[in-house]
């Protein structure tokens, strides 16, 4: 269980990157989704015990954070936004060099390990070719394998699935399923589909508060009859503002889709819509936004 009370971050300068963030965690796959600048990554950077709060503490299992990194590190795989390799260097000798540096001295046990991880990520046939010529995807994976060394039992994920392809995208989130089915996964995105498609809990941050927390279903279920759709010219959009509460629109087909939060019928050729978690997600920085 990682155990997040009453984090507070302020930079330099006076900027509030986390205001009195508390989280409570369990095993399996916890999305923490935000706009760029909310504070992700600071909490992750917090949690991954690369950077020290303001005030608050965090706790993984009996494990005090802040006052015990190294305990934490032991037990820790984490996957940042961008990860620095040697492009030259294979696959397999760059995670095996890895595990050396986690303190895998054993030969015959590390080789085993660095093959298991390997074929884990699907990367076992071009474990010997340099990582400069690697997709973003394959990157990516490769960043999960040197997460997984040492099988930890609490992994930070910030932004994993940014500028990924479809496909490359899609194989990913399959493999952190498949790692969150027994282990801790925290999950930091801007992605709502990442979050959607993988995490049974999940939070929003906005401005480095959370402001709003539970099961994806439940928080779509309390958008039931709320959410209501309307195709638009877009030179009508201004005046539809103007009217209602806009929590999202799109483009398609040459018109402009939008979403609007009423808990009575607008009216005006709304139609009602099943809320999405897209929906909740705009609507809550939409509400976020007006209490600022």
């Amino acid at each position: 269980m990682l155990i997040i009370e009453a984090l507070t971050h302020v930079y330099p300068g006076g900027v509030k990157a986390l205001d009195d963030v508390s989280l409570t965690i369990g095993k399996g796959l916890y999305g923490l989704l935000g706009p760029n600048g909310a504070g992700k990554s600071t909490l992750m950077r917090i949690v991954a015990t690369l950077q020290a709060p303001t005030s608050g503490f965090v706790r993984f299992g009996d494990i005090d954070v802040l006052k015990n990194p190294d305990g934490l590190r032991r037990t820790l795989g984490y996957l940042p936004q961008d990860f620095g390799v040697y492009p030259r260097v294979s696959a397999l000798d760059m995670l095996d060099h890895m595990a050396v540096l986690k303190g895998f001295a054993d030969g015959r046990e590390r080789r085993a390990m660095v093959d298991s991880l390997l074929d884990q990520v699907n990367l076992w046939d071009c474990r010997k070719k340099a990582l400069a010529g690697f997709s973003g995807g394959m990157r990516q994976r490769f960043g999960v394998a040197q997460a997984l060394i040492g099988a930890p039992s609490l992994i930070v994920v910030d932004e994993p699935t940014a500028g990924l392809d479809p496909e490359e995208r899609n194989r990913f989130l399959n493999l952190l399923a498949e790692i969150g089915e027994n282990v801790v996964v925290l999950l930091s995105t801007h992605i709502v589909a990442d979050v959607a498609d993988l995490c049974p809990a999940m939070a929003i941050i906005c401005e480095g508060r959370i402001v709003r927390s539970g099961a994806p279903a439940a928080l779509m279920a309390g958008l039931a009859g709320r959410i209501w759709m309307k195709s638009i010219d877009k030179s009508e959009l201004a005046g539809v503002r103007a009217a209602h509460q806009v929590i999202s629109t799109r483009l398609f087909s040459g018109r402009t889709i939008i979403h609007v939060l009423a808990d009575d019928d607008p009216g005006a050729g709304f139609a009602p819509t099943a809320g999405g978690l897209e929906d909740v997600y705009f609507s809550t920085l939409a509400q976020a936004a007006c209490a600022a």
